[in-house]
């Protein structure tokens, strides 16, 4: 046991990393082709730092344990909300009236709702990948469509902050070469000792995916955030978290039903479904009525977030 949540973690560590070289290998391509630092960010950054959760999602379909995929998104998007928000809002009050998150949060309510729909239209198929992506395909359409009106965020992501038009080529092939080759080993390494894990508990593969994998996927994000924290810059981690569960309900569950049919527990749709739904929900008065997150918020979403845990495994 001992012995597999080690490669769980070792795994989880190197998609992290993964997942950064393949970003920052992109990046900076992307610039010394000449592409635009607002596409770029748009694009190359949105594609890249969501890596990590596809190859977990596509890999866990092949290595036939699709329960982890379901467990890993929905998990994933509870997890953006109550700990990737409730931390940071105990160490520093978060203000939402600091960027404009109004429409992209109606964006994530309709995914969602679009995503509790199709799972009970479940299993989750090519043609449910399909909707999923004419869906994504829309937001991102209205996402470059305004940024090229001028309605483009001041702030770019930190990924492009720290890019260099003039790298090396080869500098660049080796941030790509570790990234494509750390992605799928990491993610191998995570799903296999995942679905041991979860023999050994006597759990199912969907809550092993709930908890350990999108907790784990989740890291990087939460990082940061209590990072910016603590510099006093966590009020954009709000529209972050929209962003990412948008990303993970409509792009990752968009790709990886044409791996193989994900089908869907029936206590999933009667419990986890509506958590997912209810945390995304929770946010609407932070959205439209500016409300800050202060201390007592941030404590509350945790303590939800360890009952929620606490219930799974229990």
């Amino acid at each position: 046991m001992t012995a597999h949540i080690a490669l769980a973690v070792l795994g989880l560590v190197i998609l992290v990393l993964a997942g950064d070289a393949l970003v920052r290998g992109a990046v900076n391509l992307a610039l010394r082709l000449g592409i635009s630092a607002l596409v770029v960010s748009l694009t190359v950054v949105a594609f890249g730092t969501s890596a990590p959760e596809l190859l977990v999602s596509i890999q866990a379909v092949l290595g036939d344990a699709p329960g982890l995929a379901l467990g890993n998104v929905v998990g994933s998007n509870i997890a953006n909300v109550l700990l990737v928000l409730g931390l940071p809002a105990i160490i520093s009050c978060l203000d939402p009236s600091v960027s404009d998150t109004r429409k992209n949060y109606i964006f994530m309510l309709c995914a969602s709702l679009v995503f509790v729909v199709l799972a009970f239209l479940g299993p989750f198929v090519w043609w449910h990948g399909l909707i999923l992506l004419a869906v994504f395909a829309l937001i991102l359409g209205d996402q470059i469509r305004h940024a090229f009106a001028g309605d483009a965020p001041e702030e770019l992501p930190e990924e492009l902050e720290e890019a260099d038009p003039s790298m090396p080529y080869w500098k660049i092939g080796m941030y790509l070469g570790l990234g494509l080759i750390g992605l799928p080993l990491g993610a191998d390494l995570l799903i296999d000792s995942a679905t041991e894990i979860a023999r050994a508990f006597g759990v199912s593969e969907v809550v092993i995916g709930l908890t350990l994998v999108a907790l784990g996927t989740s890291l990087p994000e939460l990082a940061t955030s209590v990072m910016a924290a603590l510099r006093k810059h966590a009020d954009v981690a709000l529209g972050n978290v929209i962003g990412s569960n948008i990303f993970n309900l409509v792009f990752i569950f968009g790709v990886a039903p044409w791996f193989g049919a994900i089908p869907v527990d029936s206590e999933f749709l009667r419990f986890d479904l509506w958590v997912m739904l209810g945390t995304s929900l929770i946010l609407l008065p932070f959205v439209f009525f500016r409300w800050r997150m202060r201390r007592a918020v941030g404590l509350l979403f945790v303590a939800l977030y360890i009952g929620y845990v606490s219930f799974l495994l229990h």
